[in-house]
Formats: C-alpha cells, structure tokens, sequence
C-alpha cells in the first residue's frame, strides 16, 4: 500500500481573521527562489527597493528581515532561476496557530519571540 503524506494546506494555519470583504489580506509580489516552494504560513519579509516580499531572513539588512505577513497559499517554481508571482498574504488583523507558521530556518528562540512580537503589532496574533 502507497504512503501518502500530506504538506502544509492553504489557510490551515489560519484561526480568524477580520471581518469584512478579505480585509486581514493584501495581494503582493513574490519573489520564489528557483527550485523550491514557499509554503503557506510562511513568515514574509519586504524588501525595501522595490517592495517585492520574499521569505522573512532575520539576518538580511534589505527590509525584508522584519515581517510584514504570512504568505496564504503555497508558491511553487520548478525553473532554474527566481521568478516573481503575484500572491496573497495575510497582512493584519488575524489570529493564526503558532505550530502552522514557518519561521526564518535560522531563528533561534529569540528571533521567533521578536518574529511574533512584530506580527503582533500588525495586529497578527501568534496563539
């Protein structure tokens, strides 16, 4: 019998959000990284020249190491080079569950601490 597994869903990581047409949300521009997928519940970071959003690094300088949403739906580039798509993120006013949110890979328990404290004040809350 074939092993299924199942990645991270759209929205899974998702408690609430603010009432209204899609108010918590924003569409913006990603950059995907060649050969790789961003997957929903990724903390999103924007680079300052240009403001396009790319995956949150702590340890940039271009912007892009404060988070500024998580990205809603998963991104997917099978090219040899980074493309830009346009995305939706969550961008303020929701609650989200902390073990759905992808944090920087080199986040130590201090750069997920300040990492929440920065979604807070978008007014995304971490339970």
């Amino acid at each position: 019998m074939t092993i299924l597994t199942e990645g991270t869903r759209g929205y899974a990581f998702l408690v609430s959000e603010a009432n209204g047409m899609y108010r918590s949300r924003q569409e913006v521009t990603v950059t995907v990284p060649a050969n790789s997928t961003i997957v929903p519940g990724t903390i999103m970071g924007k680079i300052t020249t240009g403001g396009k959003f790319i995956a949150q690094l702590a340890a940039a300088s271009d912007g892009s190491e404060d988070p500024a949403g998580l990205l809603l739906v998963p991104q997917t580039n099978t090219t040899g080079s980074a493309i830009d798509v346009v995305a939706t993120i969550v961008a303020r006013d929701a609650e989200v569950v902390k073990t759905e949110i992808t944090y920087d890979p080199a986040a130590n328990a201090a750069a997920i601490l300040a990492a929440d404290a920065a979604l807070a004040a978008l007014g995304i809350i971490v339970r």
